[in-house]
């Protein structure tokens, strides 16, 4: 062996072995944990719904005439009695007259055949006169009494029929557009002249499944039924009513095509305050437009929860990371309830007081230790709403 060999060969004989803490397992990964707590959270179920006006009115012709003016704009919002329509007068107010004249004749005809009657009976109480006379003078009275009511129902009747030369609103809403125009002929056989819808409060109808109908029945009626829920609205753009309405109505009858039952509420529908539309009366709501229906518990509920950062999912479903008593993560699989980007409810899977992890989780492996702590950004504490 040539003397380079064997000095290398003493040099590495000198040299140590490398430390054994070289060859020591990295540390345990830095997570942020939180502790699964009952916190209060109002229970919301999400339905789709149309909006329906409470009053909605046909207008229609009453009498046969020549339309001489409309007095409204379209789509304006009218009184009750506003005047909408005028029709022709003249011949219903000389038929009046006619009426009027006849009535007055049968008038001064009763009057005389009263004075004849009381001559009659007279006389025939005086022996001057016979009962036969009498008795015709009574029968004649009567006639003329009879046609006089007659006169009378027959004015009355053409009074009425004046009166419906001007058709008024009858009731407050909002109109829509006319059908006819002036200079044509109106008749009770030309259908909807316009139509009017009621505008504040409005109804809100929508369909729930019979299950769902079962669930809301248990949750609800003994905390007040009704009164224990507020409606609550998302107009078809996304933004949130900022007007609650009130259940009133559960359909007595199950839709058998759909196995659903109609509910019903009622919701204002103020004018919007000026700024926010034209300067006409501008509301938000309007008759058979789609919203999304929240029902809403009046009263919050104390409910497990945890931040919603913590929910991990896959094809076995929901599951979080459990960090136990050794500091060692655990996959744990949970049934969330009602959630929300932010907060999530928990039906089963978890305890109160069981720690999660919701930082760092793409460095948690289930059994792998872990090295808790405080989250950097703190777990929002309650919640005002959930949508399911």
């Amino acid at each position: 062996m040539s003397r380079s060999v064997l000095v290398v060969l003493s040099i590495l004989v000198m040299v140590p072995l490398a430390p054994a803490w070289s060859q020591q397992p990295p540390p345990a990964p830095a997570v942020g944990v939180v502790t699964v707590e009952k916190r209060p959270i109002t229970q919301t179920d999400e339905f789709i719904g149309r909006i329906q006006a409470i009053n909605r009115v046909d207008v229609v012709a009453r009498v046969t005439a020549f339309l001489e003016e409309v007095r409204f704009k379209d789509g304006a919002e009218v009184k009750k009695g506003d005047i909408l329509y005028r029709l022709e007068r003249g011949p219903f107010e000389a038929d009046l007259d006619a009426k009027k004249a006849v009535a007055q004749q049968m008038a001064a005809q009763l009057q005389n055949a009263s004075a004849a009657l009381d001559r009659a009976q007279t006389l025939a109480k005086s022996q001057a006169g016979s009962q036969a006379t009498a008795d015709a003078a009574l029968a004649t009275e009567r006639s003329f009494a009879a046609q006089l009511l007659g006169a009378n129902a027959s004015v009355k009747q053409s009074q009425i029929n004046l009166g419906y030369t001007e058709i008024a609103a009858p009731i407050d809403g909002k109109i829509g557009r006319t059908s006819i125009t002036p200079g044509n002929v109106v008749n009770p056989g030309s259908g909807v002249l316009t139509t009017i819808v009621g505008q504040d409060p409005m109804y809100v109808v929508f369909p729930i499944s019979v299950r769902t109908s079962l669930q809301l029945r248990e949750r609800y009626v003994g905390k007040g039924g009704f009164d224990a829920v507020v409606i609550r609205l998302k107009l078809p753009d996304g933004r949130s009513y900022d007007q609650t309405g009130k259940l009133d109505f559960v359909d007595n009858t199950i839709q058998t095509g759909t196995d659903t039952l109609t509910v019903r509420g009622i919701i204002p529908n103020p004018i919007l305050p000026p700024g926010q539309g034209s300067e006409e009366r501008v509301r938000e709501l309007a008759d058979n437009e789609f919203v999304s229906v929240s029902l809403e518990g009046v009263e919050p509920v104390q409910v497990l929860a945890m931040p919603r950062s913590a929910v991990l999912s896959d094809q076995q479903g929901d599951y979080v990371f459990v960090v136990d008593a050794d500091n060692k993560a655990r996959r744990q699989n949970v049934k969330l309830g009602q959630s929300t980007p932010t907060l999530a409810s928990i039906v089963s899977g978890l305890n109160e007081g069981d720690s999660v992890v919701v930082e760092g989780l793409q460095r948690v492996r289930p059994g792998q230790p872990v090295s808790p702590g405080p989250p950097t950004a703190p777990p929002i504490p309650s919640i005002s709403h959930a949508a399911r």
